[in-house]
């Protein structure tokens, strides 16, 4: 019988913590897969996240505390690139948003916001091509996230309830900073311009926000009239998928709520 230190179990759980797949890391370490299947098992028991072996209670049934900021935040990361699935009847149903592998950063504040909305119940990263996926299970995602229906957001009415307006109005930067993170980027621009004959280069930084959903597009403007920044409209085509911040004042002020991802 093979045995295997706590050296290379740790170093297989950090792995697996990650992302990584459980075939991946029995490759990595010459570990037969039953063996880390079990360890990862062992790992999620013991700090609590194995779904569907308890019932946690909810903020909105239950009454229990909710960070309000963090999830102000992760309900912009929702209306950007979240997802709520059911593999089956099952199955505790997931919430699953998409951050790409180039801002670690992103993927960290996601998980932590995660944790602390839902925090007695499991967050995994699962890695794919070029990004991660960041999953929270919970059977009280549908009461968390309203907007879940069936077909793509952009052909669906999408509106808060007055219980997340209020979260919104209370947290605005944490909203627009998820809308930013999920559907948006931070650039710089360049100009030229004719400065005593000779023409000069100019740089300056941009926020764009993009989505094809007319609601969604309107909850960011609108919130990020309430905090005083300027905006304008920007078509692709005929569409006007594009919001730009560009205005020197409402761009520093930006940059100090949200700033570039990471």
């Amino acid at each position: 019988m093979n045995f295997h230190g706590t050296e290379v179990r740790q170093k297989a759980l950090a792995l697996l913590r990650g992302g990584a797949r459980n075939a991946e890391v029995a490759r990595k370490f010459s570990v037969p897969p039953g063996t880390i299947a079990y360890w990862k098992h062992l790992d999620r028991a013991k700090r609590g996240e194995c779904p569907g072996k308890h019932d946690p209670k909810c903020p909105r049934c239950d009454g229990r505390d909710l960070d309000t900021a963090a999830y102000t935040y992760l309900l912009g990361l929702y209306l950007g690139d979240g997802h709520i699935s059911r593999y089956s009847e099952h199955r505790v149903p997931n919430l699953m948003i998409t951050c790409d592998e180039s801002w670690p950063g992103l993927m960290d504040a996601c998980e932590q916001a995660m944790r602390k909305v839902f925090p007695d119940n499991a967050v995994c990263r699962v890695r794919k091509t070029g990004c991660r996926n960041v999953k929270v299970y919970s059977k009280h995602l549908h009461c968390m996230f309203p907007q879940h229906g069936p077909g793509k957001k952009h052909e669906r009415h999408i509106a808060l309830e007055p219980w997340q307006q209020a979260i919104v109005d209370a947290h605005p930067w944490e909203f627009i900073r998820g809308l930013i993170h999920s559907d948006g980027c931070r650039i710089t621009n360049w100009t030229t311009r004719l400065v005593a004959g000779e023409r000069k280069r100019y740089e300056y930084p941009r926020y764009f926000f993009s989505n094809k959903s007319d609601d969604i597009r309107r909850l960011f403007t609108d919130t990020l009239d309430k905090v005083g920044v300027e905006w304008t409209t920007l078509a692709r085509g005929s569409d006007p998928f594009n919001i730009s911040i560009a205005r020197k004042a409402s761009v520093a002020l930006m940059d100090t709520h949200v700033g570039p991802k990471h």
